[in-house]
């Protein structure tokens, strides 16, 4: 179904974005990512626990396949879900 640009220009990504707590947020963004903007008004908007991880010089594409920006997302990944997973 199509919809009108007036619905498309109304969404608001974050309108239930405090449902995610209690459960644990981690957003990981690049420093020079145009993007980063839409991680930290993701994290303002959420409620504990949750944290922002800003890799130093990635871009958003950076983080994909770069490994000098790949290999700290993946060390903070193992971090965050071996803190919030562990039974």
């Amino acid at each position: 179904m199509l919809r009108g640009v007036d619905l498309l220009a109304q969404y608001d990504s974050y309108a239930m974005i405090r449902l995610i707590s209690p459960r644990p947020l981690l957003v990981i963004a690049g420093s020079e990512a145009e993007s980063a903007y839409f991680s930290r008004e993701a994290v303002e908007k959420t409620a504990e626990p949750k944290e922002l991880f800003v890799v130093d010089g990635a871009t958003h594409v950076d983080l994909y396949d770069k490994d000098e920006y790949v290999t700290p997302a993946v060390a903070k990944l193992t971090e965050f879900f071996g803190k919030h997973l562990a039974g």
